[in-house]
């Protein structure tokens, strides 16, 4: 099966993807088939020299009936080859780490005072039968 997928390159800590058409069992950064861009994770998003395509082999080998990838995918939908996939379910990965840690704090406190709520209810609830009973 023909993927569109991404080949890494660059050096240590400092990626830069292509975006090649490779057999899916082949290895990520080994044999492929045609290079058809480039991905630069390390520039802002607004500037265009962040990503790179050559629109008409990208709709040839689509046509062709090569898969992209879920990253691929998003790149080629913000360009407009094709329609926008869904945004998955991930919603920790967006708050940075530190924030949260606070949120996941945040709820055990108001926690504690919910769970005393009703062990009080609970008491007086107990204590009206006794009364009746005297």
């Amino acid at each position: 099966m023909l993927k569109l997928r991404l080949s890494r390159g660059g050096t240590k800590k400092r990626p830069v993807y292509k975006i090649v058409v490779a057999e899916s069992r082949f290895a990520r950064d080994g044999r492929f088939i045609e290079k058809l861009g480039f991905f630069n994770p390390l520039l802002p998003k607004e500037k265009k020299e962040r990503i790179g395509l050559e629109s008409e082999r990208i709709k040839y080998w689509l046509s062709q009936g090569a898969q992209p990838t879920t990253r691929v995918a998003r790149i080629l939908g913000e360009n407009n080859f094709i329609p926008m996939p869904k945004s998955g379910n991930n919603p920790n990965k967006a708050i940075p780490k530190k924030e949260r840690n606070k949120e996941a704090e945040a709820p055990k406190e108001e926690a504690k005072p919910a769970a005393e709520a009703p062990k009080e209810e609970a008491k007086p609830a107990a204590e009206a039968p006794k009364e009746e009973a005297k």
